[in-house]
């Protein structure tokens, strides 16, 4: 009985191990450069620029060319749209379906994505020093409320068992019960543009940006960057 209990433990311990995700074999992991160092300028100067997506338990790296793209998300009679244009602001806009011609300004800014989660409507936006994340409710009219404030411009977000996880220009967050918990700040790829974060459970988190890939462990609370071998 004895030895029926510990064969049991042993396979709940290597249940619940984190799983292992592999990097692609074209990456290679380097050593993390110093904001404006001259390794840091040469990935900040870079025209390859990588997006990591998910697909099961396999982590995508795709590269590609940097450019702001509009967020949209379809509702029932119509389609919400989101414009960041930098420094020239950008908006939220709705688009009705049986009008497309015509668009209704929600909320001038930067708008970096929008989303459903819960069964409510969200959006993040931000400029370069500040994000907020925001709830939309409409009744006759679109509102919408703030729900947190961030130290920097948020980029991109996933969520995971019900955990919103957002990248900004220099930070990492996580978004619980409507509450922002600050993992990561003043992280490396500031003005690496980030672009796209995937997770697979909270020891395998990973960061697009240019110049390469970052992998956050915050079990662990560790860093790590992988570039595409020359």
């Amino acid at each position: 009985m004895r030895g029926l209990i510990t064969i049991l433990g042993i396979f709940l311990a290597s249940s619940f191990k984190a799983q292992e995700i592999k990097i692609p074999n074209n990456f290679i992991e380097d050593s993390i450069p110093k904001v404006e160092s001259k390794e840091w300028f040469a990935l900040n100067h870079s025209n390859d620029c990588y997006v990591v997506k998910k697909d099961s338990n396999r982590l995508i790296v795709e590269k590609t060319i940097y450019h702001e793209e509009n967020s949209e998300l379809e509702i029932e009679d119509g389609k919400l749209i989101g414009e960041d244009k930098g420094e020239w602001g950008g908006a939220l806009y709705f688009q009705p379906k049986r009008n497309k011609e015509k668009t209704i300004e929600i909320k001038f800014g930067n708008v970096v994505d929008i989303f459903k989660f819960q069964n409510k409507i969200y959006f993040i936006e931000g400029s370069d020093i500040w994000g907020s994340l925001y709830e939309l409710k409409r009744d006759s009219v679109f509102t919408y409320k703030k729900i947190e404030s961030f130290g920097d411009a948020l980029k991109a977000l996933t969520i995971f068992n019900d955990i919103i996880y957002i990248v900004s220009h220099q930070s990492f967050y996580k978004v619980v019960n409507q509450k922002a918990i600050t993992i990561f700040r003043e992280q490396f790829w500031r003005s690496l543009y980030p672009n796209s974060v995937v997770v697979f459970d909270e020891e395998n988190i990973f960061i697009g940006m240019r110049g390469g890939i970052a992998k956050l462990n915050l079990v662990k609370n560790t860093v790590k960057f992988y570039r595409e071998k020359e």
